[in-house]
């Protein structure tokens, strides 16, 4: 087993990891720039390196620096967490190519699943169904006419190497395409570094489904059910439940049998979701996330299982050691994203956290690094704590989480808490009978 792992990530994720490193006897070494030098994490960990000053290009997206703290340290294996490096199929080979453990997929598949292109020709060839759209990448604008003309508006043009929102727009007709092709290309040049982009057909009241799959070195590949995503402002993603109160079993049952199998056939290793989205009964694949979910918490709450713990056994050889019959779901669970924003604006509101007060009780879980007296930078994502609850039902999750919500305390800094306790009161969320466009148009009726 790996006996020191070096944690390339910062926040509530890190602080993650390190936990189940600590419960496997693994010790830990936390990366920091000078803007997080007294972060929980860096606190928690056995040893710790700074790595570099705020902005994350010089720091946690330094590959030079993590891969030097690793050697210096004896480190022999990185656990890149979610977001800045996670996905970066050249910082995997590297991180091979100095003789360590990358705890993740491999790089090709990284690199294929982050082309958004090349994860729909992937599944397409697996016989996964995809949502309408373009073959490929679009090469001209009339090309794009004529695709909107086939599929008919409205359509959503997409960054080929994107993801979050960025470089994504909706054409309703003809007349707004132009605009719709122009801008999301200008967005993909500046935030990925790539103008490619492809073409969907815009469904009008999907849902957001993804699934959690594990796949070992020994052609093992099991699923730990469905994820609903489709509380989402601009993109990004405020409430998930697990499961979904949309499907069944039977339903989860189908999906999940298809993509284990399908993930079989390409050899995949490591954890990884599939997101999808679900419209009058068919799935439709959107893309493939190659690394742990911000919202992994919700799975782990019904299914028993510790997401990180695997990926790090995976990652050192070992065989899953269990089949899907032997994955069990329980109850229902939903994960509330606290952010350091203002829950009318989205300003954010970094700062010094005065007092911070974690809720309890039975069935009550919150992921973060605050702590009274820390002072949130304004350098990176402004996650600050991930709330989530487990309960037999969906009815008592919501009563759990409207109640776990009112007792949370974040002062001197403005978040979220206020419109996920909205949220919760809503009869209509309540119903669960809500789409990816539902939260938007709650947000307005809010301001």
């Amino acid at each position: 087993m790996i006996k020191k792992i070096l944690i390339a990530n910062r926040g509530e994720i890190a602080l993650r990891i390190h936990r189940a490193c600590q419960e496997m006897g693994i010790r830990t070494v936390a990366v920091h720039s000078t803007a997080d030098a007294s972060a929980m994490h860096v606190r928690l960990a056995d040893e710790s390196v700074c790595i570099g000053p705020p902005p994350a290009r010089d720091s946690y997206l330094n590959v030079a620096a993590i891969l030097s703290a690793a050697t210096i340290t004896g480190a022999e294996a990185i656990h890149p967490g979610y977001g800045f490096l996670s996905e970066n199929a050249a910082f995997a080979e590297m991180v091979e190519a100095h003789g360590l453990i990358f705890i993740g997929p491999t790089a090709a598949h990284i690199r294929m699943m982050g082309d958004k292109i090349a994860a729909k020709d992937a599944m397409r060839g697996l016989g996964v169904p995809l949502v309408p759209g373009s073959a490929g990448a679009l090469d001209s604008l009339e090309e794009a006419a004529e695709v909107a003309e086939r599929i008919m508006y409205p359509v959503l043009i997409k960054a080929a190497a994107g993801g979050g929102g960025r470089g994504m727009k909706v054409a309703h007709s003809a007349d707004e395409l132009e605009e719709a092709w122009r801008v999301a290309r200008t967005e993909a040049k500046a935030a990925f570094g790539n103008d490619a982009v492809y073409m969907e057909k815009y469904l009008d009241k999907p849902r957001h489904i993804e699934l959690q799959i594990l796949a070992d070195n020994h052609g093992n590949v099991v699923h730990f059910g469905e994820r609903d995503c489709s509380l989402q402002r601009r993109h990004q993603k405020l409430v998930e439940e697990a499961g979904s109160p949309a499907l069944n079993a039977a339903e989860r049952e189908a999906l999940g049998a298809q993509v284990t199998s399908g993930l079989r056939k390409l050899g995949y290793r490591n954890a990884g979701t599939l997101e999808f989205l679900y419209q009058d009964g068919q799935f439709a694949f959107i893309e493939m996330n190659t690394r742990l979910q911000v919202e992994h918490p919700v799975t782990e709450m019904v299914c028993g299982v510790d997401l990180v713990r695997e990926q790090i056994r995976i990652a050192a050889g070992e065989a899953l050691g269990y089949g899907q019959e032997d994955v069990r779901f329980s109850g229902h669970a939903i994960e509330c994203r606290i952010t350091a924003e203002d829950p009318v604006t989205f300003a954010p509101s970094p700062g010094r956290v005065n007092t911070f007060h974690a809720p309890g009780g039975l069935g009550v879980r919150v992921d973060s690094a605050l702590y009274s007296g820390y002072s949130v930078p304004p350098h990176y994502d402004s996650l600050v704590a991930k709330l989530v609850v487990h309960a037999p039902n969906r009815a008592q999750a919501i009563a759990r989480m409207h109640r776990a919500l009112q007792e949370m305390v974040v002062d001197g800094i403005a978040t979220t808490l206020p419109l996920h306790q909205r949220i919760m009161a809503d009869p209509e969320f309540q119903s669960g009978e809500y789409t990816i466009h539902w939260l938007e148009r709650f947000v307005g009726r809010t301001e």
